[in-house]
């Protein structure tokens, strides 16, 4: 497995590790539920070091990358990140992924560890007649996600150039081949940063951040704060089966933009699946749970489960079967053979406070 710069950090802190995508990564520090009230209500911090960075740079850079996804990055101002999946022709997800468009001529890709080499390798093969040239930089990076309320405040103490960006955006250090790169992004749903940059300049913010008692925090706290405000899970809401329709994410699918892969597949798609959010009174739902209708038929099963520590109360994500759902159905998830009532939830379980 492989190991993140900031490794020997989380041993000090006595965290627990596990493997995750390839590396061994920090589940949890001390508390999940503390780690996550952190983030909620103040700020905590994440090595997400894991996740790849791929440069695209030439003439075509903005173009080529509004080709590759199915949202609008050709439109998207500069020092601007946009959110979307990455399709085959046939309009099923390869992976979902930010770009950041540095300048026209220079666009960072962020993607997701474990889809690294199948993503590289398609973005590759998309070239074509492109004038870009392709380089994988995930070796050279490290990353930061602060997230919280106080993430600004904290970071720009450390950084004084810092700017107040607005959401979605970036701020860059340009110098070397490395540069340092600010993003007001996350996958908390609170106000933050990710902050990537070359190992040295990270772990150096790291120990900045930790001497400012910013609470350090797992991939346990990670997955309920990004459950609790319903941000998808790739290998779990999205996978290599399913088109962006089917994961619900028909919002970032821009079909009025000229072409895109998979445009002409999913012109014509139609999802066969409901996405729902569930709020169970007792028990705690899990990944793989099925849900029932209130005949015992399976409609469907649960894609992202677990007890939400804003709510104290068991949330989830399923996905069930359009032809056997009624919206007026009541639900249950079989949770260890007990069949537990889930109510249907409209919006994330808990509002975050990004910009």
């Amino acid at each position: 497995m492989k190991r993140t710069s900031l490794y020997d950090s989380h041993l000090d802190l006595g965290a627990k590790m596990v493997e995750f995508g390839g590396f061994e990564m920090p589940i949890q520090y001390s508390n999940l539920k503390q780690e996550a009230l952190a983030v909620r209500n103040s700020a905590g911090m994440f090595d997400v070091s894991h996740m790849g960075e791929f440069f695209i740079k030439g003439k075509d850079a903005a173009k080529f990358v509004d080709h590759l996804i199915t949202n609008d990055f050709l439109n998207a101002g500069q020092l601007k990140a946009v959110y979307s999946p990455l399709c085959r022709e046939d309009g099923t997800v390869v992976d979902d992924l930010i770009a950041y468009k540095i300048t026209d001529e220079f666009v960072m890709l962020c993607v997701n560890a474990a889809n690294l080499d199948k993503d590289w390798d398609w973005i590759q093969s998309k070239i074509g007649d492109f004038e870009v040239q392709l380089s994988n930089e995930s070796d050279n990076y490290s990353l930061i996600a602060l997230q919280g309320p106080k993430s600004f405040e904290i970071l720009k103490e450390i950084d004084p150039e810092l700017n107040d960006i607005p959401y979605y955006s970036l701020q860059t250090n340009n110098e070397g081949s490395t540069p340092l790169i600010y993003a007001r992004t996350g996958y908390t749903g609170e106000d933050g940063f990710e902050i990537f940059g070359p190992h040295t300049q990270i772990m150096n913010l790291w120990a900045k951040l930790l001497a400012k008692d910013v609470t350090p925090c797992g991939l346990g706290a990670r997955d309920v704060l990004r459950l609790e405000v319903c941000y998808p899970l790739y290998g779990q809401e999205i996978t290599d089966e399913l088109t962006p329709f089917d994961a619900g994410l028909k919002w970032t699918v821009k079909l009025q933009k000229p072409s895109f892969v998979g445009k002409s597949s999913l012109e014509n798609a139609k999802s066969s699946f409901s996405n729902l959010k569930l709020v169970l009174d007792k028990g705690i739902p899990r990944i793989g749970y099925k849900v029932e209708d209130s005949n015992g038929q399976i409609i469907g099963e649960v894609t992202s489960g677990s007890m939400s520590v804003v709510l104290g109360k068991g949330v989830a994500m399923a996905r069930v079967n359009k032809e056997k759902y009624t919206s007026d159905s009541e639900l249950f998830i079989d949770i260890r053979g007990k069949k537990f009532k889930a109510n249907r939830h409209k919006g994330p379980f808990v509002k975050g406070g990004h910009k």
